[in-house]
């Protein structure tokens, strides 16, 4: 028997190879061996990751409650309860007049932001329906474990579209670990109840569109339908996920290599997605329930002139946020983005633009092309909808959160790319050796530097000095750390009344409403200039404050960075 088709085995280097009559067994033993490995080391990766994602978890149930309150979580309370009360009047009239708790809840045509996705918000808003007297602490609280909880359906969600696009647990679970050691993304994980939410139900549908790709069932189709309608109710650019859905099925029709019976199938998942997609949207935003296309045609248009006429301070100037420079965007990406992430990714923007021009249509006839050509459109067409549309966007570059996901997928395929690389060249080799060790190096400091700024991750800049930081870029813009500033003043002055000012009172509002009721009463919001306390977040405030202000006795600084101040004024 030829030695390439005999069974052997090997012992000191040489090769014992069996008789015939033994070959059959012994390939039986074998195949049953290497069945049970695989079998034990995908059950050692099925647990870590279950450990993970646990570990994740309790992670969030020990911290939720240490974050303070931003400025919109208080509106976006106001907007769930206006479309509480709109539901509850369309469905049940009588029992609504009756509800204390809608008393002084605006009407639904009457409320300036009643075009603004609430899906998210109503759940909380029933919540204080059937629990009259809620305490604010205890809204806030569980608003912010709500918010947690989806941050943790982005981590999973991430997770699964890498491993589908690599095959690797491990890779999927990589990156997933680099959206969780994004500081910023994972700080509004706690209390951005619109960017941090919408970015974790659009990677959910990026992940619910490439499983219906993979197979066509009708199952799979209606739960994207369910994901696109979810995130489009959350915000109006779900929508986009909606056009990136038939844009791949088109793709997958020319380019897919289905039988004839899966394309047939494609075809019904295409319409039963349409179907349901577009009749949850209408059902889970209210809005659009009078006119459905005339609404949501009204809602798109005004988030293309979105009426926000601020200013945003950016590189050491008062800009109009109708002004932007095109650059705003890609300077925030890069200055609050850990370096290797970036460079990472650049690595695979390039490979994958060498691939496209190298083998044009080709790279879509596998799934894994196609993937990278919907990751492609997922971060380059928001961002350069800004840029050419001249979109307005404000408090860094929170509004398109929701492409970071794609962002790390591209990272981790340039640093795969990379590695796979140079394995055919020693020096190869080496250097990527050295450049894995500083990627990961960075990746432990940003972790050290997140615990050292913990409950403050979201004033993280990357490489910028805190001198730099102070100089040219608002820092704490969404006013969270106010809540310290208070437990500061609670802890430290005994007083039974304490009066109290900021620039603008909504963020003292908010975060007294998270604080315990006996320490909330204790303060009063002061606008006459003889506060006891005057707190500061200095946004759109660098220099410093002159000593009329009162003495600084308090200063919090996150690595560095000073981000609030409590002055006494008597």
């Amino acid at each position: 028997m030829p030695h390439h088709l005999a069974v052997g085995i090997q012992v000191a280097g040489s090769y014992f190879y069996l008789p015939h009559w033994q070959q059959g067994a012994f390939s039986a033993l074998l195949l049953l061996h290497n069945g049970l490995s695989y079998q034990a080391m995908a059950t050692r990766s099925n647990t870590y990751v279950k450990v993970y994602f646990l570990l994740v978890f309790l992670l969030g149930v020990f911290i939720f409650k240490d974050y303070g309150v931003s400025w919109d979580e208080s509106i976006d309370r106001i907007n769930g309860m206006v479309n509480a009360k709109y539901i509850m009047a369309t469905l049940a009239p009588e029992w609504t007049e009756h509800q204390l708790v809608f008393t002084n809840v605006p009407d639904f045509a009457a409320h300036l932001e009643n075009d603004h996705g609430a899906l998210f918000h109503l759940p909380l808003a029933f919540m204080e329906v059937v629990w009259p007297g809620l305490d604010s602490r205890t809204y806030y609280l569980v608003r912010h474990f709500c918010i947690f909880l989806t941050f943790l359906l982005a981590l999973w969600s991430v997770y699964k579209i890498a491993l589908v696009r690599f095959k690797s647990q491990l890779l999927g679970l990589l990156t997933s670990a680099l959206l969780l050691l994004s500081p910023r993304i994972f700080a509004d994980g706690f209390y951005n109840g619109k960017d941090l939410v919408f970015l974790s139900f659009f990677t959910f549908g990026i992940y619910t569109l490439i499983r219906l790709l993979e197979r066509p069932t009708l199952a799979r189709a209606a739960l994207h339908g369910f994901a696109t309608a979810i995130a489009t109710d959350v915000r109006i650019l779900g929508c986009l996920l909606f056009a990136l859905s038939i844009g791949m099925f088109m793709i997958e029709a020319i380019w897919g290599e289905k039988p004839k019976a899966e394309r047939r199938q494609l075809g019904k998942a295409i319409s039963l997605y349409c179907v349901v997609a577009i009749s949850l949207t209408v059902v889970g935003w209210p809005y659009l329930w009078e006119d459905p296309a005339g609404k949501f045609l009204e809602a798109f248009d005004k988030m293309k002139r979105f009426r926000w006429e601020g200013d945003v301070y950016y590189l050491g100037q008062v800009v109009k946020g109708i002004e932007l420079p095109w650059h705003y965007a890609p300077v925030w990406i890069a200055i609050t983005t850990p370096v290797a992430y970036s460079l990472a990714f650049l690595a695979g923007a390039v490979i994958w633009l060498y691939t496209v021009v190298r083998y044009r249509f080709a790279v879509l006839r596998a799934l894994e092309g196609r993937i990278d050509v919907l990751l492609a459109g997922w971060f380059s067409i928001p961002l350069l909808m800004v840029i050419l549309l001249h979109s307005v966007i404000y408090d860094g570059w929170r509004h398109l959160y929701f492409i970071y996901p794609a962002f790390l997928v591209v990272a981790v395929r340039g640093a795969y790319a990379v590695w796979q690389a140079s394995k055919n060249s020693l020096v190869l080799k080496r250097a990527t050796l050295v450049l894995a060790v500083l990627a990961g190096a960075e990746a432990v400091y940003t972790a050290v530097r997140m615990v050292a700024a913990h409950p403050n991750q979201q004033v993280f800049f990357s490489f910028l000095s805190p001198e730099q930081v102070e100089q040219l870029f608002d820092r704490d813009y969404w006013g969270v750390a106010y809540r310290q500033g208070l437990e500061w003043i609670s802890t430290h002055d005994t007083a039974a009344q304490l009066t109290i000012n900021a620039p603008v009172s909504i963020v003292l509002e908010n975060n007294l409403a998270i604080l315990k009721p006996a320490d909330r009463a204790r303060f009063k919001i002061n606008g006459t200039d003889k506060e006891r306390y005057y707190l500061t977040a200095y946004r759109m405030h660098p220099e410093a404050y002159p000593d009329t202000i009162g003495n600084e006795v308090y200063t919090l600084k996150t690595n560095g960075i000073k981000i609030l101040s409590v002055f006494y004024r008597w």
